[in-house]
């Protein structure tokens, strides 16, 4: 990694390593030697005063003792050994922090993008989510729409069931009448016929009794009749007026049989007028029945 701005130290560095391995320390080698850092004229500047300071002592050990200068050439070398060491150890530093800022660099790159993909996604179910907002928007007016035709159709509903419950009561009324009509008809033709059978009873009562008045009349006349027969030679003047009565008799048992068949008859008569009324009765059950089937039929129909 590059190295942001440059010292003396590593300009020497940088000058003695080109050195070391048999390159010339020109200015551009020196400069690629420093990861291509510092400009060349703080590079040019540095290695003047190198070359003056390195001049500079060996003229000033030409003067001193030999001891001395080896001593002073020693603590020059472990200054710069020391000095070279805090440089580097900063330097790895530097490079340390360079590469977790660049790591931290990537992962911020990373992370954006990461959100940059969220974000695409959050657009697009955004996008989703409008589009699915307009539709229930649309289908909330299109149902508040139904609704206010529901709740008209519910109105008219509302009314054709008050009209068809006016109709019923009004029918269940005219029902009541024709009951109590039917009720009190057949009332009254039970009690017409209950008093016509007691009087054809009576009169068939009266009847049997005169028939058998007439009966037991007949057998005296006849047991009279006998005697007459026996004593007809020596009664002949009773047996004719015998014979008279007998048929005088005979004239009123005839005439009440007469009376009897008529009794028949107006017997047969009022069985007639029975079965008229009985069909009578079942027209009007039938009726009945009717308006019964259309009074369920029009509740059927309203509900």
């Amino acid at each position: 990694m590059a190295r942001i701005g440059i010292n003396k130290n590593a300009v020497e560095k940088a000058r003695d390593t080109l050195i070391e391995r048999g390159e010339h320390p020109s200015i551009d080698a020196v400069r690629i030697e420093l990861g291509n850092t510092g400009s060349k004229s703080t590079i040019h500047r540095y290695l003047r005063e190198l070359e003056a300071g390195e001049a500079s002592l060996a003229a000033g050990l030409g003067s001193i003792s030999q001891a001395l200068g080896e001593l002073v050439a020693q603590l020059a070398q472990q200054l710069h050994d020391e000095a070279q060491a805090r440089i580097d150890k900063a330097a790895e530093g530097y490079e340390a922090r360079c590469e977790s800022l660049g790591e931290r660099v990537q992962a911020a790159e990373q992370q954006a993008q990461e959100l940059a993909k969220a974000l695409a996604v959050s657009q697009a179910a955004l996008a989703a989510e409008s589009e699915a907002l307009a539709t229930s928007q649309a289908s909330l007016h299109t149902e508040q729409t139904r609704n206010a035709q529901l709740g008209q159709a519910n109105e008219g509903l509302q009314a054709r069931v008050h009209d068809k419950q006016a109709q019923v009561a009004s029918l269940e009324e005219k029902h009541r009448h024709a009951r109590e009509a039917l009720e009190h008809f057949r009332e009254a033709a039970q009690a017409q016929r209950e008093q016509e059978l007691r009087r054809h009873e009576g009169q068939l009562q009266q009847a049997q009794a005169e028939t058998r008045q007439l009966q037991q009349s007949l057998v005296v006349r006849q047991e009279e009749v006998t005697r007459l027969h026996r004593d007809s030679e020596r009664l002949a003047m009773q047996a004719e007026q015998a014979q008279a009565q007998l048929a005088l008799a005979t004239t009123q048992l005839q005439a009440a049989a007469q009376e009897q068949a008529n009794l028949l008859q107006q017997r047969a008569r009022s069985e007639g007028a029975r079965s008229v009324l009985a069909e009578q009765l079942a027209e009007l059950k039938a009726e009945l029945a009717g308006q019964g089937g259309r009074y369920r039929g029009a509740i059927s129909a309203s509900r």
